[in-house]
């Protein structure tokens, strides 16, 4: 067992790592490190295990026996407990200046309980400018043992200055084979269903897990993959976008609500709730600020929970209309919703496959106007008006 197991289909990504890490001991000591460096991009595609390679990575490096995967520190890394460790991720839609000047604050000091401290950032692509700007200088000078690891879709998705101080770690997208064996081996799920998920997944490893294991995630795709079918005129056009968007703030809550109820619980102690004499008036007036502050921040990742959800259900809807396409050419490609070939067929008799190209650009439309910061709902009616009427 080791902190490595957990990456899925990546032999590459793991040695290079693990060199790394031999040589961080030797740095450790003052000696010549080739394989070690203090400022790492880790990239690959959505579900490729980005932050998973970069939290094993940071267990490693503190850990006596290099990432055993069984001791305090390996077990302390994931659950966001380790003092040396520190995982940072967006609660906006990107990093901004202050968040970039707390990340150099907080990278600042020696590492208190291993040999080293360890910044991860996560969606490094979504730093403004301003933000990258402020963090260059600590990336490119850090304390003699701050890692930075900056984790990215693609090394294209973030600044030449940051490309160009930092050491690339690539991920690629795990084979079907390679997620359902690892829902087989490591959640004990029966390898037909483990099957399925993997192949409906596309290779995102965290979404394969969700469809195997959770019902209500299945029930919601197979909701997703009948709108093609709903799309008789506009205003059905209209019905189904706002059932989208519904279906994806319901998604949303159910992720952060119990996220936000702990937060605010957990601030309104350290401002005494609970403690002898202390009313909760007096902890309301002392909080004020504070509680302000955390209601904005969990407010913004709501909205932006509720944007990757929504995405998330427009790359279903694509690789429908992939396997749609995949029909109407007589290509012999696995389809990726092989369980609705029957679906499938009725739309690829319906339509050309000039059609579909268009719809495939309606639903990549969309997906490009969320990361413009449209609004959701004006976004999903355009889409569904585009797949109902593909453009001439």
């Amino acid at each position: 067992m080791s902190v490595w197991d957990a990456l899925v289909g990546q032999p590459g990504v793991v040695e290079q790592l693990r060199r790394a890490v031999a040589d961080a001991r030797l740095a450790e000591r003052g000696r010549p490190a080739p394989a070690m460096t203090h400022a790492w991009l880790v990239t690959g595609p959505p579900g490729s295990g980005r932050s998973v390679a970069a939290t094993a990575f940071a267990a490693a490096l503190v850990c006596p026996a290099d990432g055993c995967g069984v001791c305090e520190q390996c077990h302390k890394v994931p659950l966001g407990a380790h003092v040396d460790v520190e995982v940072v991720r967006p609660d906006r839609l990107s990093y901004g200046v202050e968040a970039a000047r707390e990340l150099v604050l907080g990278a600042a000091r020696m590492p208190a309980d291993g040999p080293w401290h360890v910044m991860v950032v996560e969606d490094a692509d979504r730093m403004t400018p301003e933000a990258v700007s402020a963090l260059l200088k600590a990336i490119e000078e850090p304390t003699p043992r701050t890692v930075w690891l900056l984790c990215a879709p693609s090394a294209e998705d973030v600044l030449p200055t940051i490309r160009s101080r930092t050491r690339q770690v690539l991920l690629r997208t795990p084979s079907a084979a390679e997620v359902a064996a690892a829902l087989v081996t490591g959640d004990g799920v029966d390898p037909q269903t483990a099957s399925f998920a993997a192949r409906a997944s596309q290779g995102h490893i965290g979404r394969a897990r969700a469809l195997a294991l959770d019902e209500r995630v299945r029930a919601r795709r197979i909701e997703v993959l009948r709108v093609p079918a709903r799309l008789r005129d506009v205003p059905s056009c209209f019905a189904a976008a706002a059932d989208l968007l519904a279906a994806a703030t319901d998604d949303a809550s159910s992720i952060t609500d119990a996220l936000d109820a702990a937060e605010h619980s957990a601030l309104l102690r350290s401002y005494g709730e609970g403690a002898e004499g202390v009313t909760a008036a007096r902890v309301a007036r002392l909080a004020r600020a504070a509680t302000k502050e955390l209601t904005e921040r969990q407010r913004s990742r709501r909205t932006r929970t509720v944007r990757d959800q929504v995405d998330r259900a427009l790359l279903d809807l694509l690789a429908f209309y992939r396997d749609v396409l995949v029909l109407q050419t007589g290509g012999s490609v696995a389809l990726v919703n092989e369980e609705l070939r029957a679906q499938l067929s009725s739309s690829a008799g319906d339509g050309t496959a000039t059609e579909t190209v268009r719809r495939m650009e309606a639903v990549a439309q969309a997906r490009l106007a969320l990361e413009k910061n449209v609004a959701p709902l004006l976004a999903l009616e355009a889409m569904c008006v585009g797949l109902f009427a593909p453009a001439a």
